[in-house]
């Protein structure tokens, strides 16, 4: 088996290592990097608790091969707190005990990210559209589209 050089920006630091063809983006994140923030759930794309930022968009790196993040910028929750919204949201999440186990809060989290990035004035609906490919078990959701929405109106 042909092993590949990769090379990406993770979190703010470039990052080179050496993966399989057949590697998965999350298991060399938490595996082979040390980053815990993206859980493995359900292995399928379903739960959302992969989730990570490629490029500024969100992925489920469960589906993404490690190949894939060669010369792209990577961020996670960990790297993530450095964001405006990031901060903001962990903080209104706090706030409504939106969160019970917390399994689900990074990739429930950097998907509000992205969408408050390209839309700071977003509607409940589009809210609930971002976090659509996000499990949550314990909640019920509505405690989560009200912090994003207070994360939003929040100046």
């Amino acid at each position: 088996m042909k092993l590949h050089n990769i090379q990406f920006k993770l979190n703010g630091e470039k990052v080179s290592l050496t993966v399989e063809p057949s590697d998965v983006l999350l298991d060399v994140l938490r595996g082979k990097l040390g980053i815990k923030s993206p859980k493995v759930g359900c292995d399928r794309g379903d739960c959302g608790t992969c989730t990570v930022l490629m490029n500024g968009k969100t992925i489920r790196s469960c589906l993404a091969l490690a190949v894939e993040a060669d010369g792209s910028e990577i961020v996670t929750l960990e790297g993530a707190n450095t964001r405006k919204w990031t901060q903001r949201l962990q903080k209104k999440f706090h706030e409504k005990n939106a969160f019970q186990c917390g399994f689900c809060a990074p990739g429930i989290i950097l998907s509000a990210t992205e969408l408050l990035e390209k839309d700071p004035r977003p509607t409940k609906h589009d809210i609930k559209e971002a976090i659509a490919g996000n499990l949550c078990r314990c909640t019920g959701y509505e405690p989560i589209v009200e912090a994003i929405e207070e994360a939003a109106r929040e100046k």
